[in-house]
């Protein structure tokens, strides 16, 4: 972990990436509470979650065509670019009558927002060896869970002391950082040139990409393809699509949980998404010093299991022993293999993608993922009031542990890894 703290280039990404994030949970806080405050309106607040959440199922898959098309330092930079200039309209809203700018702006923020996290792990892997993908990994998700306990402190307080523009001012700022952290970068020429070495016709400029639809279609198609293709990671999207319809059940459903069974307030229930942020610190750090000693499969699978048992205990426990201590401590320790899993996926879409296609699939993993919560959010809102939240909460560590034995069963079957597969996943077979 060290060596990669010695990277000036990863680092560059690592520090941005934590600001932007940190900017970003700020702006994520405030606003559906701003909204409420003006409108009284939950449809209103809803609104926010719901444009926001559209361009990743709509365009994060096309997206990740360009981002193999394009520079990826300069697609981020000039995509922070755009996100930080797009904010500023949010200067104008005084109150319920201008609210409509926010919506605008937020539905731009999103689509740009495709470009950019596609990019950023399709880059990763030009900064640092193979052999640090896991660690790198690591402290990538790491920054995610440090802006998000701030972020989120933050958002609250800065809203309620120093008002709305003075949040989108900070997430602003955060995104110039960002730029001013990539513009400090220097990468080798086969960084920058990749994609434009091996094909030529995809080195045209930026003005006439738009315009060769059937290129792009073609392009958009050698990434399903190689999806399809390779049995890993067929694997590893069914995966992601079955766990991400329980995290959208958990994170729609997790609230009424708290009231109804722990009978928690909402103290109770940011307290204990917060302390899940410790587990998710500590599985990171022992990922980064332990992580590239394991086989990424078995690791996968062993740590989404566990996540998923202990998911079932958090859940099912309070109907018999409501003991709030004991909650708490499942919930520090589920952060802990949730840790391990997500960075080994990343790690595995990583290495088992060519350079000249990681964008593509990255992209087709956002889109995936969210298609995926989406179904678990609109299951949640059918079936919660029939069901209850319980029976529908144990979908979600029901999920973890099925993906866990699909991955398991696989690796028996014998799945006949390519000579890039082997390197990194261990054949149990």
């Amino acid at each position: 972990m060290l060596a990669l703290l010695r990277r000036r280039n990863f680092v560059l990404l690592w520090f941005g990436g934590l600001i932007s994030q940190t900017g970003d949970w700020l702006l994520h806080i405030g606003l559906p509470v701003y909204i409420y405050l003006v409108t009284g309106s939950a449809l209103a607040t809803s609104m926010t979650l719901v444009i926001a959440f559209l361009p990743n199922i709509l365009l994060s898959s096309v997206a990740g065509v360009f981002v193999d098309r394009w520079d990826r330092r300069l697609t981020m930079l000039i995509c922070n670019l755009l996100l930080a200039l797009g904010l500023l309209p949010m200067l104008l809203i005084h109150g319920k009558d201008t609210l409509w700018l926010l919506y605008i702006v937020l539905f731009f923020e999103s689509c740009v927002s495709q470009f950019v996290l596609p990019a950023e792990n399709a880059l990763l892997p030009q900064l640092v060896d193979e052999q640090q993908f896991v660690p790198a990994n690591a402290l990538m998700s790491t920054s995610t869970y440090i802006a998000r306990l701030g972020g989120a402190a933050l958002g609250g307080i800065l809203l309620g002391t120093v008002g709305l523009h003075y949040v989108v001012l900070f997430d602003a700022i955060s995104f110039f950082f960002v730029c001013l952290m990539l513009l400090c970068m220097r990468l080798p020429v086969s960084a920058r040139t990749n994609v434009a070495r091996e094909d030529p016709e995809q080195s045209m400029p930026v003005t006439t990409v738009f315009s060769t639809w059937l290129r792009i279609g073609y392009e958009w198609l050698e990434g399903m393809r190689l999806v399809a293709r390779q049995q890993t990671l067929r694997v590893l999207f069914i995966f992601l699509a079955v766990t991400r319809v329980g995290e959208g059940i958990f994170g729609s459903l997790l609230v009424i949980f708290v009231s109804r069974v722990l009978h928690g307030d909402s103290v109770i229930y940011g307290m204990l998404l917060s302390i899940q942020m410790i587990g998710n610190l500590l599985g990171n750090a022992l990922v980064a010093q332990f992580g590239k000693r394991q086989s990424p499969m078995r690791t996968l699978w062993i740590s989404a299991g566990i996540f998923g048992v202990i998911d079932l205990l958090i859940i099912d426990i309070p109907i018999f022993y409501p003991a709030m201590p004991l909650e708490m401590f499942l919930f520090v320790a589920v952060g802990i293999p949730a840790a391990f899993f997500s960075v080994h996926i990343q790690t595995l879409f990583q290495v088992l993608t060519e350079d000249k296609l990681r964008g593509r699939v990255f992209g087709t993993q956002q889109a995936v993922g969210s298609l995926a919560s989406l179904i678990g959010m609109l299951l949640a809102g059918l079936l919660g009031d029939r069901l209850g939240s319980v029976p529908l909460l144990n979908l979600q560590g029901g999920s973890y542990v099925f993906g866990a034995l699909l991955i398991f069963l696989a690796l028996r079957r014998g799945i006949a890894f390519e000579r890039k597969e082997a390197n990194a996943v261990e054949d149990i077979a």
